[in-house]
């Protein structure tokens, strides 16, 4: 009979250690876990910390970051006629230098600075007679629909007119495209006159003198 005494207290005893280490180990388990939060929620406030005060002064009070408008930003202006010029004349060396086609020159031409001068229906389809305007003497060039320009590209030929796509390029590194329509140039007075002319003098017939009749 003691002996069945002893051997259920040492099995209590057994069963009550077995649950304190359990539990001992379940609470170091849970400080384990809590210290690793812990430490990453302050390695992530401490990084955030330095980032936040690398750019400024952490005695100055904070001011955001503004960004520059689009109100604030300009267009920019193209080269000068002889820059273009110049860099044509470059891209054509190339060009030959590589054995390839050599770029046009309406490349280095703006789009206000051309004029349509005629419209033509070939067996290529629609072309069109342009003039160089800022050149001295004007150039005359013909192009067709996919001509580049300077700033701006030649996207269709209509019966009087032409309708381009302009490249705008802005300070702040943007670039919009807008369509710009280019009637065709109507014609001046001398090149009114010049159609209106007749046939020339030379097929004009000349009066022939009749023989008259010798007196007796």
């Amino acid at each position: 009979m003691n002996y069945q005494k002893l051997f259920l207290s040492l099995l209590m005893s057994a069963t009550i250690l077995c649950a304190m280490t359990r539990l001992g180990l379940t609470v170091v388990a849970q400080n384990q876990a809590q210290e690793k939060t812990d430490k990453k929620s302050s390695a992530a406030t401490n990084k955030a910390s330095e980032k936040s005060s690398r750019g400024r002064d952490p005695f100055k009070k904070y001011q955001p970051v503004i960004k520059p408008s689009k109100a604030a930003a300009s267009k920019l202006e193209p080269p000068s006629i002889q820059e273009r010029i110049e860099r044509y004349r470059a891209q054509k060396v190339a060009a030959a230098n590589a054995h390839v086609a050599a770029p046009k020159p309406t490349t280095a031409l703006l789009l206000n600075e051309v004029q349509v001068t005629g419209i033509f229906r070939t067996p290529r389809g629609w072309s069109a007679m342009v003039e160089a305007s800022a050149l001295t003497p004007k150039l005359s060039y013909v192009v067709y629909p996919g001509e580049n320009f300077f700033d701006g590209q030649l996207v269709a030929i209509e019966e009087s007119r032409l309708i381009f796509r302009r490249d705008i390029v802005w300070s702040d590194g943007r670039r919009e495209k807008s369509v710009e329509v280019k009637p065709l140039r109507s014609p001046g007075l001398i090149e009114t006159m010049s159609a209106a002319k007749t046939s020339p003098t030379e097929a004009l017939t000349t009066e022939v003198a009749k023989p008259t009749p010798e007196k007796q």
